[in-house]
């Protein structure tokens, strides 16, 4: 299967089991403070085994496509940890996986499960928008002294803010699909209404301005 068919195959996945919901009549605001008519919640899929089969499987092709070297694997709470969990189980590879803030009790870690410090980490996420929930996860595996080179997720938005914080930080992001792979397909279906499908492109091509331009700010 080419990577544009795969792409595909993963974005219908994500349309039929409703893992993305379109609303641009009534958006949604995301925890960056984005105001957004669309949202993808990938907690959904592993209620779909086979579906989701396909997904690690595709994460599995990814690592040995792009010749992926690593010691652990990680995902961040908790979108990434079934997801990072299943691929430690598959590959026979130790998971961790990395909280939002420190425990406020105990050890205080953010990074949990085994220790990383001299250990390259392939952190594994669900959905990257801006990244920077995926690059504060990875600097607190880099704090407990891990090596992290590549992230792998699901979906990415495919904003450039993105790309340039993924480059700054000098980790390469793979992705099996993107947003507006999912959007073309999702339109294939006669999901939305031309309107509802000028609104998504209009937020896909300036997310920031979006809420200000439709009258939500």
């Amino acid at each position: 299967m080419t990577m544009r068919r795969f792409q595909k195959t993963i974005a219908n996945i994500l349309v039929e089991i409703s893992a993305v919901n379109f609303a641009p009549d009534s958006p949604r605001t995301f925890k960056s403070g984005l105001i957004s008519p669309v949202y993808v919640d990938n907690r959904t899929i592993p209620y779909y085994p086979e579906k989701w089969r396909t997904v690690i499987d595709g994460f599995c092709d990814t690592i040995v496509q792009n010749e992926i070297s690593f010691d652990v694997v990680a995902g961040i709470a908790a979108g990434g940890i079934p997801h990072s969990a299943a691929m430690g189980y598959r590959l026979l590879k130790p998971s961790v996986f990395v909280r939002k803030q420190p425990k406020e009790h105990g050890m205080k870690n953010r990074v949990e499960g085994g220790i990383v410090a001299g250990k390259r980490v392939l952190l594994v996420e669900d959905l990257i928008t801006t990244g920077g929930s995926s690059l504060s996860g990875i600097q607190a595996l880099c704090d407990s002294g891990g090596i992290v080179e590549h992230c792998i997720a699901i979906v990415r938005y495919d904003f450039a803010e993105a790309a340039r914080n993924f480059a700054d930080a000098n980790v390469v992001l793979h992705t099996l699909t993107t947003f507006p792979i999912i959007v073309t397909q999702a339109a294939e279906k006669g999901r939305f209404a031309r309107h509802e499908l000028e609104a998504i492109n209009d937020w896909l091509e300036e997310p920031h301005g979006w809420a200000k331009r439709h009258g939500y700010a």
